[in-house]
């Protein structure tokens, strides 16, 4: 069983930045691919970013050029990076894993609230 945890949500005004970590663990297995999601009240939930095992990237459209993801030197372990935020970032973002790119992703954490005031 692996477990994703997230954290680094918070409330920050328009413009300002935030750092997301996640790490997943309780297995053995390597975790190949690692994202994050997000999802605002009535709004279908969306893929933010996503890495692989090898540092292969990729982002929304909405989010390029100012958010990043990355991996830290331990292994299942991510950041996303959110810079100049606007209010339409505000959302759950959930972090997510899989060991294989041929399906959805199978690991999720309980998500961290963003809020961006205007």
């Amino acid at each position: 069983q692996v477990q994703v945890v997230e954290s680094g949500g918070g409330l920050v005004q328009a413009g300002g930045s935030l750092r997301l970590s996640c790490a997943a663990s309780g297995s053995d297995f390597s975790i190949n691919y690692m994202g994050w999601y997000r999802q605002a009240p009535g709004k279908q939930r969306e893929l933010v970013a996503d890495i692989t095992s090898d540092g292969s990237t990729n982002y929304a459209d909405s989010v390029k050029g100012r958010f990043t993801i990355s991996r830290a030197n331990a292994k299942n372990t991510v950041y996303l990076q959110l810079n100049s935020l606007i209010p339409e970032d505000t959302a759950v973002y959930y972090c997510a894993a899989k060991r294989v790119a041929t399906v959805g992703y199978t690991y999720w954490g309980q998500g961290t609230q963003v809020t961006v005031s205007s």
